[in-house]
């Protein structure tokens, strides 16, 4: 039989899972807002986020929308979103959580449409009975002009940074990939 204390644990998981799929959308529709007043109330004060290639790195609320304002400033429209989320709870502290988010964006940096597949790596942190990140950092799958989709997607360099094709951050990175081509063999064109 449940006891009452449990029962009342696992609602609070369910609603935190929903309000955290929240959060995760409050951060899109902030981005591509520009409502900076929104994306400063998602972070915690101590916020830490980056990406994997180092092309964001901020601690700190002011550091990190000071960081936001110059990436908006070469950007016109933009348009993120989200797909699936997974959640652990933290079983000794109720108040966070850690989570992958999968996601879309289509930007314009420096005018160029681009698009981007990635994953966030977040830590939740639960204040006042808010959730709020903590910690994102950023990896791509791919970033691109749209243009060069079809030519460079089943490249290992799909990520252009002003004109300069670097790698993805993942998959072939991960030991999983790394293990099955090993295993299996690679196929030819992805």
């Amino acid at each position: 039989m449940m006891t009452e204390i449990a029962l009342a644990q696992r609602i609070d998981r369910l609603e935190s899972r929903a309000d955290l799929a929240e959060l995760c959308s409050a951060y899109c529709m902030a981005c591509d807002d520009r409502d900076m007043p929104r994306l400063a109330s998602l972070f915690t004060q101590d916020i830490h986020i980056r990406s994997v290639d180092g092309a964001m790195n901020a601690t700190g609320v002011a550091d990190a929308i000071a960081m936001f304002n110059r990436m908006f400033g070469i950007r016109g429209p933009s348009y993120h979103w989200t797909h699936d989320r997974f959640v652990a709870f933290d079983p000794e502290d109720l108040d966070r959580a850690t989570g992958v988010v999968l996601a879309h964006a289509e930007t314009t940096p420096n005018g160029i449409v681009s698009i981007a597949a990635l994953r966030y790596n977040d830590v939740y942190r639960r204040e006042a009975g808010r959730w709020r990140f903590a910690e994102r950092l950023l990896s791509f799958l791919y970033y691109m002009p749209m243009a060069e989709f079809i030519q460079h997607f089943r490249d290992d360099k799909r990520v252009a940074v002003q004109g300069d094709w670097r790698a993805g951050d993942y998959p072939e990175k991960l030991q999983s990939w790394r293990d099955w081509h090993r295993t299996h063999g690679a196929i030819s064109g992805g």
